[in-house]
């Protein structure tokens, strides 16, 4: 029986062309499907983390705009402060030391022990900044901390004693009544090491600071692991600083008050890398903004210029940072000589001096 074959029908050139221009349309439309779908996707990260920031905010984000401040308002502040070398008006050593009660006295003086060991230190979020990473063990000897930063009242106390110069916002060498258990603010690096020394203690290392805030458990607020709005003075949801016993619920592990906004802290030590770390080493090094043309100037527009200074860390965040910038690993930086309305310290020593 003979074998039937089928032949392949011919397709002409017109034929050829078309198919040509229906695959060629497909793949296109394959392609912008695929585009479509990844701006999608990357819109929906971006919402999803636009809701995770405001379900953080501690105020109405709509209230936004009257909530920033002008962009460098605080620098020209500080420069006022610069310029405020003396004050002949201020307290008394009796003046200062009637701004308060005897008993608050003591409770602001409180210190705090934190045991000597390791804790952990730094985070491995995706989301947090390149300078807050890795994660790693790291170790203190015992040392204490204070319970609250150092408040106005307090630093009335070393103004009247050694004819330090007030902050600036202090009207004639004096704070508003109702600043006096606010923490002490547009106080420089210098200005924080000096009250320090005058009550025989120096300012925090930041290892120190981080594992007074968060305990050994690599939490990431001094409470826990979830943002809490009823613990921390953040974001705008009040303006200013405000008491330092105000917010008792956010205490840390160890019993230290205030770790978590209000105003950020100073501490001892440069800001430099972390080992092991992957942060570009640009962003460790020391710049200001400077206008270096003719056209620079008169556009007020400055460029960033390397210079010959250091970075101090500050930990904390404060009233006008975002909630994931007040989180126990999170480090800020800012030059020794700077102030500003949420700068501000605490104290720390070494148990050995004090028993010694």
């Amino acid at each position: 029986m003979a074998k039937k074959f089928t032949q392949t029908p011919q397709i002409d050139g017109m034929e050829r062309a078309k198919r040509k221009v229906f695959l060629a349309a497909t793949l296109v439309t394959c392609a912008a499907a695929a585009i479509v779908f990844a701006f999608y996707h990357l819109v929906q990260l971006g919402g999803s983390r636009i809701d995770q920031m405001r379900a953080s905010a501690t105020y109405d984000i709509s209230e936004m705009e009257s909530r920033i401040r002008a962009a460098g308002e605080d620098i020209i502040r500080h420069q006022h402060n610069e310029a405020l070398k003396t004050v002949q008006t201020t307290y008394s050593i009796e003046q200062a030391e009637e701004l308060l009660t005897p008993d608050m006295w003591s409770e602001l003086g409180a210190w705090i022990e934190i045991p000597a060991g390791e804790f952990i230190m730094g985070t491995d979020r995706h989301l947090a900044n390149d300078q807050d990473k890795p994660a790693h063990r790291a170790s203190t000897d015992a040392y204490e901390i204070r319970k609250y930063p150092v408040t106005n009242a307090e630093y009335a106390r070393f103004v009247a004693d050694t004819k330090h110069r007030p902050p600036l916002h202090w009207s004639g060498g004096r704070m508003r009544p109702g600043d006096l258990l606010a923490p002490v603010t547009m106080v420089s690096w210098y200005d924080a090491a000096g009250y320090c020394q005058w009550v025989d203690a120096r300012l925090p290392r930041e290892a120190e600071w981080e594992k007074a805030a968060r305990g050994e458990d690599g939490r990431r607020w001094p409470w826990g692991n979830l943002m809490d709005a009823d613990n921390l003075n953040t974001y705008y949801s009040v303006g200013s600083a405000t008491d330092v016993t105000r917010y008792p619920t956010g205490k840390s592990p160890y019993g230290v008050h205030d770790m978590a906004g209000n105003v950020s802290e100073w501490t001892a030590d440069e800001f430099v890398a972390y080992q092991g770390a992957d942060a570009q080493a640009e962003l460790f090094i020391p710049k200001v903004g400077r206008a270096t043309t003719t056209l620079d100037k008169s556009l007020k527009v400055v460029d960033l210029v390397e210079v010959e200074a250091t970075y101090v860390v500050m930990r904390g965040g404060s009233f006008k940072s975002d909630p994931f910038a007040t989180s126990a690993y999170h480090r800020n930086y800012s030059f020794p000589h700077y102030a500003s309305d949420f700068y501000g310290f605490r104290c720390s020593k070494n148990i050995a001096d004090e028993k010694g």
